[in-house]
């Protein structure tokens, strides 16, 4: 007991002079995973309006994270870069979150394309015959009998469509703050992966289940929210940049599971959305892709840099 309490001062002292600790041994950006949302038999959102291109979100999603993979790849040869998924295979959230965690992943980028409820449009296309009953009734009591008289009529012939949403735009997600428990849960659930970011030699059979250690946990919970937060401003800057319309750093209060099961920093970016017209058109063309992967890859640079030096002005200045 002695050298649990022993332990758990040491951790709380590391984890109160965090500065000093980093200036010395800074925690490295070794792996990110890049997540494509959905795939197999989960389209995720499909372009329904009228004169869409009927894509997938799950088709959109792996070709843009097959580019950011790339260009990660090729802008931090130092760290190392998974994706969950290269072909359209179906994953679900808990399959996403173990590849994520037993990769000792530092980074989680999961990408969506957005979409929403679609109104629906009509036009007048012609006019034509529609059969009509007069319904009469002849006798009295059980000898009443109901008589049905067929009548032609003339009508308004209608072809009904989807609209297109108006809504557009990039916007990036955490999750919610008051989710930070599902976080700690991942951690705890996962302690086989789980790197401390101090001294690696106090980690060593150590029970993250323990009173001693919840602390620890839920201090990390929290430190991973601001560390998401912080990424997540940098990805709304970088495409901002790019003239491309950006929605914002966001919270989902309903949760974002695949997020709060990995024990590490992570976002979500809609990329787009999918049954606006311009939005599909971009989120689905080369030059589209590029862009997006070339703007978060920016980010992450910028990211890395803060994490591993500390340079917190890059967020406020946009370098």
């Amino acid at each position: 007991m002695l050298v649990k309490k022993i332990i758990f001062f040491i951790f709380i002292s590391l984890l109160v002079f965090s500065k000093s600790i980093h200036a010395q041994a800074p925690k490295l950006l070794k792996t990110i995973i890049v997540d494509a949302g959905h795939g197999g038999e989960d389209n995720g959102a499909v372009g329904e309006y009228e004169g869409s291109l009927r894509s997938k979100e799950k088709d959109v999603t792996l070709a843009i994270s097959k580019k950011l993979v790339a260009a990660l790849q090729r802008e931090l040869p130092e760290v190392t870069t998974i994706p969950t998924r290269t072909t359209d295979i179906f994953q679900n959230v808990n399959e996403k979150a173990r590849i994520a965690n037993q990769y000792h992943g530092d980074l989680f980028i999961c990408i969506h394309a957005d979409s929403g409820p679609l109104k629906t449009g009509r036009r007048l296309i012609g006019r034509h015959m529609v059969t009509r009953y007069k319904v009469t009734y002849t006798g009295k009591g059980k000898k009443k009998k109901k008589i049905k008289t067929p009548y032609e009529v003339e009508e308004n012939l209608y072809q009904y469509y989807k609209l297109p949403l108006q809504r557009s735009g990039t916007s990036v997600w955490i999750f919610a703050s008051h989710k930070t428990s599902d976080k700690l849960k991942a951690i705890i659930d996962n302690e086989a992966d789980f790197n401390i970011e101090a001294d690696d030699s106090l980690s060593n059979n150590i029970d993250f289940n323990s009173p001693e250690m919840k602390p620890i946990v839920a201090i990390y919970a929290k430190r991973f929210q601001l560390k998401s937060i912080n990424i997540g401003m940098l990805v709304e800057d970088e495409v901002a940049k790019t003239g491309r319309k950006s929605l914002g750093l966001n919270q989902r209060q309903v949760g974002i599971r695949v997020l709060q099961s990995t024990n590490m920093p992570a976002i979500l970016i809609e990329t787009g959305f999918i049954n606006n017209e311009e939005d599909e058109r971009y989120i689905n063309s080369e030059e589209g892709q590029e862009e997006l992967a070339v703007s978060i890859t920016q980010a992450v640079k910028r990211y890395k840099n803060i994490v591993e030096n500390g340079n917190n002005a890059n967020v406020q200045a946009g370098k």
